[in-house]
């Protein structure tokens, strides 16, 4: 009985120290161990041993990307409007003793470096550059503090700022100005679209009046010519008659009496064409000095038969 005693204790004395001894470290961690109360080595992923009573495992260190979320802060900007910025930050431990030793609470040194960071910018900022400055916010805030927390063997990776929030007075002023903005935009849009409405419908009258101009142009030439066409044929038959009837009286041998009556026949059918002038030969007018001599003689005759008479 009292063997069996012994040999459990030397089995539990076993374990123990074997629980002591082995140990075995998960992936994306290490563990800081320490060797009579001073800084031994970092065991990496895998099977660690130790000497028990000697050596002790510090802290536990996850070497994965970590977030923090910073309290909402109020900031104050350069034109004195309060505002309440939410963060959050993301960042590596790329030293786990440097993260240990040289500061008393990582997370807490990134916290408040990130809310004296953040009123540091932001009060020298105006409030709508503030909003509209995000990216060059977050980018000032990631160098500020990947610089300062490298003594501390932390990497930090991003900083977003996740939300802006004004005082209630503002973002009611903020909501009335985006829509008189946007009204605004509406009215703009709206006398373009009119104006461009404008000019089209005065181009298409233009243009339509152009057209009209010119199928006017077109129709009077096109009358004009036919008419001037028609004239000349007219002069062209009345000429050709002329000559016909030239040509017969040759041939039967008139006298000067004759040939004027005929002219002046012929005179008077041209009279009576379509044409607006007439073109009297030089042949003609001597004909009609003829007649008014044969007139003159016959008024002459008559007054000396009336005399006789008497």
């Amino acid at each position: 009985m009292g063997g069996f005693i012994f040999l459990v204790v030397v089995l539990a004395i076993v374990f123990i120290i074997a629980f002591k001894t082995i140990k075995i470290v998960r992936q994306s961690e290490v563990y800081i161990i320490e060797r009579l109360g001073k800084f031994h080595k970092i065991a990496d992923a895998g099977l660690t041993i130790i000497i028990p009573f000697f050596d002790h495992v510090r802290s536990v260190v996850s070497l994965k990307q970590q977030t923090m979320d910073i309290p909402p802060q109020g900031v104050i900007t350069k034109d004195n409007v309060t505002i309440t910025i939410d963060t959050v930050v993301f960042y590596k431990i790329t030293d786990p003793a440097k993260a240990v030793y040289e500061i008393q609470s990582l997370k807490k040194g990134i916290e408040y470096l990130a809310i004296t960071t953040i009123r540091d910018i932001v009060g020298k900022m105006d409030l709508d550059e503030t909003f509209s400055s995000r990216d060059a916010i977050n980018d000032k805030l990631r160098v500020i503090l990947d610089e300062a927390t490298d003594q501390w063997g932390c990497k930090i990776d991003r900083v977003e700022i996740k939300d802006i929030t004004p005082p209630a007075d503002i973002r009611d002023a903020m909501e009335k100005q985006m829509n008189a903005e946007r009204n605004k935009r509406a009215l703009i849009l709206q006398a373009e679209g009119e104006r461009q409405s404008a000019i089209t419908l005065a181009e298409g009258k233009k243009e339509a009046a152009i057209l009209e101009a010119e199928a006017d142009k077109e129709s009077k030439i096109r009358r004009a010519t036919g008419e001037a066409e028609a004239i000349k044929k007219v002069a062209e038959a009345k000429a050709e008659e002329i000559h016909m009837v030239y040509d017969a009286m040759m041939k039967a041998n008139p006298d000067d009496k004759l040939v004027q009556l005929k002219s002046l026949e012929a005179l008077k059918e041209v009279a009576n064409g379509d044409a607006n002038k007439v073109f009297i030969p030089f042949d003609a007018t001597s004909a009609l000095g003829s007649l008014g001599a044969i007139k003159e003689v016959m008024k002459e005759e008559k007054k000396t038969s009336k005399k006789e008479k008497e």
